[in-house]
């Protein structure tokens, strides 16, 4: 009999009113566990409970704060092959990204527990005679937490360790997709030094627990990775309570291949880009505009390391592509593949729903050729390991189709000019721009997001993350003369 695993509410462990199971994309036959889904009397218990905990957390001295985020950071980076191996087996990344993933997480709670301690404020005269200005930064109180399943350890954690470091109480509602992971980090959190009720996870349906979370009064604050509908939802609920909103949502991201790019580096980039994680990215490479100059020879190496990509169980040694993360995912490729014929692209390899010796969601990379900016399959998010080749007889149109889209999360550009390079850094109406580099692929300490139907809020990350989880007084003394 498996144990079912709880909520973490107010400081205990729960069940709930229901239950689910968690299999293996791999392997459907492998269990990998029973969660608890919490009822709505549960949030609201969770909600209260973080209102007071929030309190005594925010008084807490900040080397008490920073030695709980640092601990939580270290433990995930020495049981990143664990943890990393827990992660592969729900979601479907192969085994290395899991563990990457996990690692980079850890890495988010170290970073913020310094933090911590540059919680610096400012001074200033008054243009008042005899007046001091004090300006400083104050927690926002309580912060709801959507994260996404397709990074459900990294996502969640550059949004729980700036909150805590920030002194907010937080209620994380994972995607229920990897319960999993999020279990096993806030087991990881609960053991830490910090106040009853202060962390909270409340797992369940986003129709049910979500959609009553962030129409909720008790919040102050809501962080969110997840689509542009949902997105959408969530500020028209959030605004009827004038409640902050950071959300991180779709993307059309486009790798530019310049008629001068060194061939081999653009084909690996725009396969580790596109096919990285089953091309479950927000940042994925799905739009690949390539000069015509090189078309033909870009196209040629593409499909061909396309077709050589290893695709299997995600915890087998050698694979470069795991599964798809469900059976609903994997039946929206596969209509995807469908609407692309149908709109006159052609698909040069791939794109097929593949056995293995286990029963699993496995797809083949496809790559469709001959497409345009216009086709369906390159305005939306496929969330998909599918990639377009879109030929552009010059830079400027290629750099004028990478920027016709109503995204803008990432992009990039391959060439051997400095010249261009500089230009499309400046011009790619992009969040992030990445030179020879994937489009796929962020550091921890510096600013993430997008433009567009991308993003909405203050950035993620680094110490732009304050613009989010504190909110700014100013305070202006008049001490008098003395005495």
């Amino acid at each position: 009999m498996t144990d079912v695993q709880k909520n973490y509410i107010a400081g205990e462990w729960i069940t709930g009113p229901a239950e689910i199971e968690n299999r293996n994309p791999s392997d459907l036959s492998d269990l990998v566990g029973i969660y608890a889904q919490a009822s709505g009397d549960q949030l609201e218990q969770a909600l209260d409970a973080a209102a007071t905990a929030q309190v005594e957390w925010a008084a807490y001295g900040l080397e008490r704060k920073q030695a709980v985020l640092n601990a939580i950071g270290n433990e995930m980076m020495q049981r990143a092959e664990e943890l990393g191996r827990l992660l592969s087996r729900e979601e479907g990344k192969p085994l290395a990204e899991g563990k990457g993933e996990v690692f980079r997480a850890g890495q988010f709670f170290t970073y913020y527990a310094a933090e911590v301690l540059r919680q610096l404020g400012e001074n200033a005269d008054s243009v008042r005679p005899d007046i001091e200005v004090d300006v400083r930064r104050e927690p926002v109180g309580t912060v709801a937490i959507i994260s996404p399943w397709n990074f459900p350890t990294a996502t969640a954690s550059w949004k729980i360790a700036p909150a805590l470091a920030y002194g907010n109480a937080v209620i994380w509602k994972p995607a229920n997709i990897t319960p999993a992971s999020a279990h096993a980090l806030t087991e990881i959190i609960a053991r830490q030094d910090i106040p009853k009720g202060l962390f909270n996870l409340v797992m369940g349906a986003g129709r049910d627990v979500g959609q009553r979370l962030v129409e909720s009064p008790k919040v102050d604050a809501i962080s969110f990775t997840g689509s542009v509908p949902v997105g959408r939802g969530i500020a028209v609920a959030a605004v009827q309570n004038f409640t902050r909103v950071q959300m991180e949502m779709g993307s059309k991201n486009a790798l530019f291949v310049a008629d001068d790019a060194d061939l081999d580096l653009a084909v690996a980039l725009a396969l580790g880009g596109a096919f990285g994680g089953t091309g479950q990215k927000c940042t994925a490479s799905s739009r690949l505009i390539v000069q015509d100059g090189v078309h033909d020879a870009f196209v040629e190496k593409l499909v061909a390391g396309a077709k050589a990509l290893k695709v299997g169980h995600a915890l087998s040694d050698g694979i470069q592509m795991g599964p798809v993360v469900s059976e609903e995912q994997l039946n929206e490729n596969l209509a995807w593949v469908k609407k692309g014929r149908a709109e006159g692209a052609e698909l040069a390899c791939g794109g097929e729903r593949l056995s293995m010796d286990t029963e699993g969601y496995f797809m083949s990379p496809g790559v469709f050729l001959n497409t345009t900016n216009a086709m369906q399959i390159n305005r939306e998010e496929m969330f998909a390991p599918l990639a377009s080749v879109i030929k552009v007889a010059s830079y400027d149109e290629g750099l004028a189709t990478v920027n016709d889209t109503n995204f803008g999360l990432t992009s990039g550009i391959v060439t051997r000019s400095l010249a261009r390079a500089t230009h499309f850094r400046r011009n790619a109406r992009t969040g992030v721009v990445t030179v020879n580099l994937p489009t796929a692929g962020t550091d921890y300490h510096v600013p993430f997001g997008g433009r567009g139907d991308s993003s909405y809020g203050p950035r993620e990350q680094g110490q732009t993350a304050r613009d989010f989880y504190t909110i700014v007084k100013t305070s202006y003394i008049a001490s008098g003369s003395p005495e």
